[in-house]
């Protein structure tokens, strides 16, 4: 099971870093939001961060 939480933990940080670097801190800030959202069930919060991860993928 720790090794279970282990690899999850070590994707979930390696998700946010190819977001930070391919686009930047605004795209860092929508993935907090987003799973932030997520886990405590804040529809305004994961909406949100939705929002600027779909605006930052759909900018040419």
């Amino acid at each position: 099971m720790p090794l279970l939480a282990l690899a999850v933990a070590t994707a979930v940080v390696a998700f946010e870093q190819l977001v930070q670097v391919r686009y930047g801190v605004l795209g860092l800030v929508g993935s907090l939001l987003l799973s932030v959202g997520l886990k405590a069930r804040h529809t305004g919060c994961s909406t949100a961060g939705a929002l600027v991860l779909a605006t930052l993928l759909l900018h040419p």
